[in-house]
């Protein structure tokens, strides 16, 4: 990704338009049109070899008579020109392109990439409707009309859609920052224009139409650093099979379950919506209203007790929650209705209140100290227009400072009689909707997101099972079953895997006879379970292939006779390899759960958590991304309750979630350390007493291929390898590693400990502690675009740290600036150059050309450390700083 190309693309000061035309059914005729009237101020320079004019506008021949190199090239022609007309821009040196043609094969996309690439031409599209630009007056696009100023950002892989989002927002009077049709993403992606518009001052929110994402890697390092710091909203095509066998089609891009996209969006911090309907609703509470809601529960204020119902219904649905008033505020509303002495939520002001008793109950829902969100609900009285009702909430609200009121929403039903009075709200920037459901449903869109943006900054627990994982056992094994050319591994053998992540199976024999059966099961002693070993037959015990409660030896020989001639029958094809007993488990009053990995186009592997059963697929599971760490087991498990593929069962015992969360966070582990599990089912899985125990495992390992255009994982995971232990000055031994989330207690620990002038030469300032917020986005960092060494010791039984350097890449990976600072009472220890060191090491593994930090005149100690490490110094006069710049060797 290159934010530097992304911003050159965005400011043209000159456009050439390549198959101008004066014919008005051409895409050439209607980009012309568009970019005259849109009032782009640089020259516009047509290029069609059948005009000497188009739209009054002197045209040229071919592109080699452009009398100067245009900064951006539509390109209006069909797709069997596209290659030669790339070349002729290269060769004039027009770095930036956009395609509008569709239809392209394959093979003549592979040959457009390669053919910009050569030529150093950035593309957008093909397949687009274009760019627009409006605070520029740019209209590089053939779309039907404008779009005005303002403040989203729109990026859709549908020209379709564009058209209908730009007809909606002329409609409601919504401006944009930017407006981007993607098309096939051949070149310019999702990943840069979040990372473009997510550092963007004129973007306040994000909006997106997804039909297929390729570097999903790069997309959701993006996007989570776009949603720390405003909404990004998102829908996504392909949620039936149909569904995404026509996006697929439509984008040539391979798909993955819709289940995985929902996990992706929740760990990225994102909203998704459904449909244009909920995009628009969102927009309106999220993208021109952004506020993260305090509380989750709605109060409703309504004069028609059918609306107000319909709401409750409504937020009930979706897993809302209704605010309860005080009896303070319940006995001050009995005053202002008349017709009732039992006030509560929704509270009801009937059809006969006029404006000013509906502004009396206004005013006292606005200051109870148990109100934080509003929804107020107008049908359309006799007593008085809409309009009035609509101009009342106005000046009620203007008497309330904003800080000190609650979020407010209103629905104005009707049409006729509600347009203006919704006009009214629009004008003065409070939301409004047409229905009640409508107004609800954008609320929860704000629900949803306050609880996505809590994923990105709460604290996980500490886990200290490191002790039972012994990964290079683990992988020694799995290397054996390779070269022996195992790839589908039963229980006998994924249980020895799994045994070093503290996973504990079932014992489990082998037979590969129905004789070798009876005598294995005569040594566990009965009852026996018997189970079919093959690797052709995916579920078993939907083909008889498991067996249970076997009492006797001659019942075990019997029926393992029965299973193979069963098979045969069935199956004839398939590979039997013998197979497995366990003797029973006792599973009175155990919950039996189902753990999975999968492998997904463009994601890879996934981890899936239900309930034991026949068939997993990710309808019956809720899923999430590895690497998962305490909170994000936990929010799985939530994830697979609401989804219900996970009960709480009438037992003697509930499932031990915090033991679960452990499991889950081992497994992820195993994800992580083990690229050749390409598969792996825990089924069932029992949950008794705390303990966990698998009574049928199967792995499927292949030698994983290491790809150059695409990781293995879709997040980068905690980078152990960058652990080291160290001796300080004073001779004690520390731990130099790269920070963790669970480090924010420790983290603000040392935040404190941090003497005046400490703080006052690492910030410039006297600033204030740092809050939860602060420090979660110190220490839930995303390392493939930062990195935060600690250096830390031991100290009475708890991790301390001493010292952290800080280093922030750019997206184009050149440029990263640094920051250190250690503690105050360990300073002298040789800290600063570890930590220095351990910063500088990292850029250059990541093919960063330049290191930059600034300190105060008086911070001796930092400039002479960063001189003695080869940094260039100098003086800011102007600021009253210190620059420090390393170039580092290619």
């Amino acid at each position: 990704m290159s934010l530097k190309r992304i911003s050159q693309f965005f400011n043209p000061a000159s456009v050439a338009v390549i198959g101008a035309s004066n014919t008005s059914t051409r895409a050439g005729f209607v980009v012309m049109r568009n970019l005259l009237q849109g009032g782009f101020k640089g020259p516009i320079m047509p290029v069609t070899p059948t005009h000497s004019a188009v739209h009054g506008v002197l045209a040229y021949p071919d592109i080699a008579a452009l009398p100067k190199v245009p900064d951006l090239a539509v390109i209006c022609t069909n797709k069997n020109t596209l290659l030669s007309i790339i070349e002729q821009l290269g060769q004039l040196g027009c770095k930036s392109a956009i395609v509008i043609a569709d239809g392209l094969s394959l093979c003549q996309k592979t040959a457009l990439k390669h053919a910009a690439n050569h030529h150093n031409v950035t593309l957008l599209g093909p397949n687009c409707l274009g760019l627009l630009i409006p605070h520029i007056g740019l209209n590089a696009s053939f779309s039907h009309t404008v779009a005005a100023p303002g403040k989203l950002a729109f990026i859709s892989q549908s020209a379709a859609v564009c058209s209908t989002i730009l007809d909606w927002a002329k409609n409601k009077e919504i401006g944009f920052s930017y407006f981007v049709s993607v098309g096939d993403c051949l070149d310019i992606d999702f990943d840069e224009l979040l990372d473009f518009f997510g550092r963007d001052a004129k973007t306040k929110a994000i909006l997106l139409y997804i039909d297929n994402i390729e570097d999903i890697r790069g997309f959701i390092s993006a996007a989570r650093a776009a949603a720390f710091s405003k909404p990004v909203i998102a829908i996504k095509t392909g949620k039936t099979g149909a569904g995404a066998l026509a996006a697929e089609i439509h984008t040539g891009g391979k798909q993955s379950s819709d289940a995985v996209y929902d996990a992706l969006f929740q760990r990225a911090g994102m909203l998704r919506v459904s449909d244009l309907r909920e995009l628009f609703a969102a927009t309106q509470t999220l993208a021109i209203h952004p506020k993260l809601l305090k509380v989750e529960q709605l109060t409703i204020l309504t004069n028609g007790g059918g609306p107000g119902v319909m709401a409750v219904d409504e937020l009930i649905l979706n897993s809302g929650k209704l605010a309860q008033l005080s009896e303070q505020t319940r006995a001050a509303l009995n005053k202002v209705i008349p017709q009732s002495d039992t006030t509560s939520n929704p509270v009801d002001i009937f059809g006969d209140s006029a404006p000013a008793r509906y502004r009396q109950a206004l005013e006292i829902l606005l200051r109870a100290e148990e109100v934080k969100n509003l929804l107020i609900i107008h049908t359309p009285s006799a007593l008085a227009p809409s309009e009035d009702y609509a101009d009342m909430i106005v000046q009620t609200l203007q008497k309330i400072p904003k800080m000190a009121r609650p979020y407010v929403m209103t629905n104005f039903m009707g049409e006729d009689a509600a347009y203006a009075a919704r006009r009214v709200c629009s004008n003065h920037t409070i939301p409004t909707y047409r229905t009640p459901e409508g107004a609800v449903g954008a609320f929860m869109h704000l629900v949803s997101y306050r609880r996505n943006q809590k994923h990105l900054t709460q604290t996980p627990e500490s886990n200290t099972d490191d002790a039972k994982i012994n990964k290079t056992a683990a992988t020694s094994l799995i290397n054996e079953f390779l070269e022996e050319d195992q790839s589908y591994l039963p229980t006998h053998q994924a249980s020895q895997i799994l045994s070093h992540y503290g996973v504990e199976c079932i014992k489990t024999e082998v037979a590969y006879t129905p004789t070798e059966a009876r005598e294995q099961a005569i040594e566990l002693g009965f009852p026996v379970a018997l189970k079919l070993i093959s690797p052709s037959i995916a579920s078993k015990s939907e083909v008889g292939g498991v067996v249970l409660n076997l009492n006797d030896a001659n019942e075990v020989e019997q029926t393992a006779f029965a299973m193979l001639i069963r098979i045969k029958n069935t199956y004839p094809d398939a590979v039997i390899e013998g197979f497995s007993l366990q003797k029973m488990a006792p599973r009175a009053g155990a919950n039996e759960l189902r753990i999975a990995i999968k492998t997904e186009p463009n994601f890879g592997p996934v981890i899936l958590l239900g309930e034991a059963g026949n068939g997993l697929e990710y309808a019956q599971a809720a899923v999430a991304l590895p690497p998962l760490n305490m909170n994000l087991a936990k929010y799985l498990i939530a994830a697979a309750n609401d989804k219900g593929v996970l009960k709480d069962r009438i037992l003697p015992e509930k499932v031990d979630k915090y033991r679960l969360c452990a499991l889950l966070t081992r497994i992820s582990q195993l994800v992580v350390d083990q690229p050749d599990i390409s598969a792996m089912e825990l089924n069932p899985i029992l949950a008794s007493n705390g303990q966990f125990l698998v009574l049928d495992a199967t792995i499927t390992v292949n030698r994983y291929q290491t790809r150059s255009d695409r990781k293995r994982l879709c997040i980068r995971p905690y980078p152990i390898d960058l652990v080291e232990e160290v001796t300080l000055k004073n001779n004690t031994r520390a731990t130099l590693r790269p920070i963790r989330p669970e480090d924010e207690k420790a983290h603000q620990e040392f935040d404190q400990s941090l003497n005046k002038e400490d703080r006052y030469k690492r910030f410039f300032g006297e600033l204030p502690q740092f809050n939860h917020d602060q420090l979660a986005k110190m220490t839930q960092i995303d390392y493939d675009r930062e990195m935060a060494f600690i250096v830390c010791q031991r100290f009475e039984g708890k991790s301390r740290t001493l010292g952290v350097a800080r280093v922030i890449m750019d997206p184009d990976n050149l440029h990263a600036e640094f920051a250190t600072v250690v503690r105050s009472d360990y300073q002298g220890l040789g800290l600063g150059r570890l930590l220095m060191s351990a910063a500088i090491n990292h850029c250059k593994r990541q093919g960063v050309e330049v290191i930059e930090g600034i300190t105060l005149p008086e911070n001796t100690g930092m400039i002479e450390l960063a001189r003695k490490l080869g940094f260039t110094i100098s003086r800011d006069f102007e600021e009253g700083s210190i620059n420090m710049l390393l170039k580092l060797k290619k």
